[in-house]
């Protein structure tokens, strides 16, 4: 089955909480971008959301640096 193409979404934050997420990829090595999609993974798998149709690959590279999730 092929994979399915990625969504674009544009958000809005106040500088002082991009630049916190900037610093979490950073540290994490990860690009912006990466950063908020294992952000909200681990949001989805801590509050019990269904994480269907999300693929093998994403699932396995959003694992925090560190982290037990």
């Amino acid at each position: 089955m092929p994979v399915a193409k990625s969504q674009v979404v544009s958000v809005r934050v106040e500088p002082h909480l991009k630049a916190a997420l900037q610093l979490a990829a950073d540290r994490e090595m990860r690009s912006l971008a990466n950063m908020v999609e294992v952000m909200v993974v681990a949001y989805c798998r801590a509050q019990g959301y269904p994480l269907e149709g999300v693929s093998k690959e994403t699932l396995a590279n959003t694992k925090l640096h560190g982290s037990v999730t």
